[in-house]
């Protein structure tokens, strides 16, 4: 009986094993990666860029579908270096890039299959709500370069004030922030700054009304377990 268990376990927690195993080397690279591509001298920044390409997106890969919220959350935080606050949840699914570059305040819950690209940067505030395939994008590719690249002026941080609410499916581009209380209608594409306690929606979004600014809840950080 014993032995029937122990095979279950291996078989379906093997990735989980791999992870805690390799969890070291994906720490080393994940501090030493250079995202924007800036041109550093050091040997170990270059080793961490050949590493990472491909080793750190499937271990986040991994981690984003492992069937168990604490499991899940404790790799972001202490391999990947997420900075997360306590009640954070963040549900199965959810893609991240350059995971050292996203800081997620208290209470706050990252939808399913969210999409996070960090690489200039995501601050999210206290008892946010990111619902289901919610994508933020920092960095922009520019359609007139001859090269199909990023460039310094096409990439921006996006911040996120406490106790705002993005709904199913919205976007939210480079050098946006969105003020305290926000809501962001489902299915919208934000392009500029939203101001504080506003209700913004459509492509692109625009403001559609107000919203109360006596705000007061608090998310206590209630998930399911294998969610």
């Amino acid at each position: 009986m014993i032995l029937l268990f122990s095979v279950f376990v291996l078989i379906y927690f093997h990735r989980v094993l791999i992870m805690f195993c390799l969890s070291p080397i994906t720490a080393w690279a994940t501090r030493h990666h250079n995202v924007l591509g800036i041109k550093h001298k050091s040997i170990y920044t270059k080793l961490a860029d050949k590493y990472c390409w491909w080793f750190e997106r499937l271990f986040l890969y991994w981690c984003g579908n492992i069937h168990s919220h604490r499991i899940r959350k404790f790799f972001y935080k202490n391999v990947h270096q997420i900075q997360i606050e306590k009640k954070v949840v963040i549900y199965s699914g959810t893609e991240i890039r350059n995971p050292s570059g996203l800081c997620i305040g208290k209470g706050s819950i990252i939808g399913d299959n969210a999409i996070l690209d960090a690489r200039a940067g995501i601050k999210i505030g206290k008892n946010v709500n990111l619902s289901s395939n919610v994508s933020i994008w920092t960095l922009q590719h520019d359609y007139r370069d001859p090269d199909f690249a990023c460039n310094p002026n096409h990439y921006g941080p996006v911040r996120i004030e406490n106790r705002v609410w993005i709904g199913p499916n919205s976007i939210i581009l480079r050098n946006v922030t969105i003020g305290e209380g926000a809501v962001v209608a489902a299915g919208s594409v934000v392009t500029h700054n939203i101001p504080p306690f506003e209700l913004w929606g459509g492509i692109p979004a625009r403001s559609l009304g107000k919203r109360p600014q006596n705000m007061r809840y608090e998310f206590k950080g209630t998930y399911c377990h294998f969610l």
